[in-house]
């Protein structure tokens, strides 16, 4: 089954609320009038209502029936500035939680963080720190996850050839309990996607054909990871090739139950992997899908500023399919 489809059919009918904190874009608009009429997700729409809803108008979209929140004039206000100041545990005052919760996104995050929804989607007209910060801040990360990563599921040709790429776009040079950490999430958002998880860890060596300290944090990552989680398929270190190419696998690491045959590639450092997904992409003929923020306890998804209404609508079907996870 192609992947949005069996995405679509996890989440249908779970009446999972997503929060959309840029709703006077057309974009998010757009899509989020799709995900209603498809009976998908309850889009929650952050804004000025009058305002988006002339927004909605003039390009042709019915809000009736959404919900639609003003940061200015919430009923529960109070409450969630009383919510935030704890949950910031003395780095916020009450005056400083009633300016800082006025931001959409820090806003959104908290209704996510409060249960009002289970998951937000934002990053259209937003950097990725204005996206990601409020969700570090008050969501925070699950327990034995230090770090958030960004993983990038890789889509090609008629058959959904698919694999997973991480991390591609938050940590710049992971340590290697880091690096471990981000395996094994990555392994769990893969099978999430229908990809059985098999875990390559990748370098410039294989095996210990090359010595470095760059090659001796993967190595340790490999270990830290397999303590972590010993039920996971995963070995490493492992180049590209050896990882992917059963023939060059027999090779380099013919005792390898992962070589040749892997369908997750951890990136030993961000400039790597952002390399790799995008050469992935521009010459392989993948499509790339992500950034998919993992390690969070509850999803928040970071758009590209240059995304269209497509990217918004599958982004929040991955969003939506990641609260389940958690559930």
């Amino acid at each position: 089954m192609e992947l949005f489809e069996s995405l679509k059919n996890k989440i249908t009918g779970k009446n999972i609320k997503i929060v959309f904190p840029e709703a006077t874009d057309a974009r998010i608009l757009g899509a989020a009038v799709r995900l209603k009429a498809d009976g998908l997700v309850e889009p929650i729409l952050i804004g000025n209502g009058e305002e988006v809803k002339k927004i909605a108008n003039e390009i042709g979209y019915k809000t009736s029936g959404f919900t639609i929140l003003d940061p200015n004039n919430y009923p529960k206000w109070d409450e969630m500035v009383e919510s935030f100041v704890e949950r910031r545990k003395g780095k916020a005052t009450k005056e400083q939680a009633e300016k800082i919760l006025k931001d959409e996104n820090y806003f959104g995050t908290m209704l996510v963080y409060m249960g009002l929804a289970d998951g937000m989607v934002s990053g259209a007209i937003h950097s990725t720190g204005d996206t990601v910060r409020p969700a570090l801040q008050i969501i925070k990360t699950k327990p034995g996850v230090s770090r958030t990563s960004g993983a990038f599921i890789m889509i090609k040709g008629r058959d959904q050839e698919k694999y997973l790429f991480s991390d591609c776009a938050i940590n710049v040079n992971p340590a290697a309990q880091e690096l471990a950490e981000i395996a094994v999430e990555s392994a769990k958002t893969a099978a999430l996607f229908d990809i059985e998880p098999k875990v390559a860890m990748l370098s410039f060596s294989t095996k210990g054909s090359a010595k470095a300290d760059e090659v001796t944090k993967v190595q340790e990552a490999t270990r830290i990871a397999k303590e972590l989680d010993p039920s996971l398929e995963l070995d490493g270190e492992l180049q590209f090739d050896a990882a992917y190419v059963p023939s060059v696998a027999a090779q380099k690491a013919p005792d390898s139950k992962v070589a040749g045959k892997a369908t997750v590639f951890v990136f030993p450092e961000l400039e790597a992997g952002n390399i790799g997904y995008k050469i992935a992409q521009r010459f392989g003929g993948f499509e790339a899908i992500g950034p998919i923020l993992q390690g969070l306890n509850k999803p928040v998804s970071d758009l590209s500023r240059g995304a269209n209404e497509e990217d918004v609508y599958k982004l929040t079907i991955i969003t939506a399919a990641q609260t389940l996870m958690n559930a």
